[in-house]
């Protein structure tokens, strides 16, 4: 049975637990025309010590600032998390970027990010946000994830976020009440 709960900094041990990898067999880029699909071929592998570390700090990072983690449990085991960052973003200030999202790779499609993306959203409205600013990476599985939530490409890319990643596919996900 899979538990949630609110993750704090001693979860940063962790996020090892989790199985990023997955099999890409399409990515999008973003151009004038709008997403164009690119085939691909490859296997993405599970973290080396450079990623681990480098999300290890932001997790840290964040919740440091005020920002707040959601994970997913199988037992003691973590198998899926996201992170909403504790910057306001937008013109108007009014978006929360979720700055980590990941399920691990035997958990994928059984609702576990869907469980976690709600909460986090839930949170980002009670913090006043409006919207969920979205960095997604630029394969099929994560841009038909966030769109299956309601998310969709963003008409304000926020410059910061895509100086830092900027393959990425930037969405927004408007937060309704």
């Amino acid at each position: 049975m899979i538990t949630y709960q609110i993750l704090n900094l001693d979860h940063v041990k962790q996020l090892h637990e989790v199985d990023r990898s997955e099999y890409i067999d399409l990515i999008y880029e973003v151009t004038d025309q709008g997403l164009v699909e690119h085939k691909q071929d490859h296997e993405c592998a599970n973290w080396d010590q450079g990623q681990l570390e480098e999300m290890q700090d932001r997790y840290i990072y964040e919740l440091q600032q005020g920002g707040m983690a959601y994970g997913a449990f199988d037992g003691t085991r973590l198998v899926g998390f996201g992170v909403l960052a504790h910057q306001f973003r937008g013109k108007e200030q009014n978006q929360l970027q979720l700055d980590l999202m990941y399920v691990s790779r035997a958990y994928r499609r059984q609702g576990i990010g869907t469980r976690i993306l709600a909460f986090l959203s839930e949170e980002a409205r009670r913090r006043g946000a409006r919207s969920l600013y979205i960095s997604s990476t630029e394969t099929r599985s994560a841009v038909s994830f966030y769109q299956s939530q309601g998310s969709e490409m963003t008409g304000e890319v926020d410059e910061e976020l895509y100086t830092k990643e900027p393959k990425d596919i930037h969405m927004v996900k408007e937060l309704n009440g």
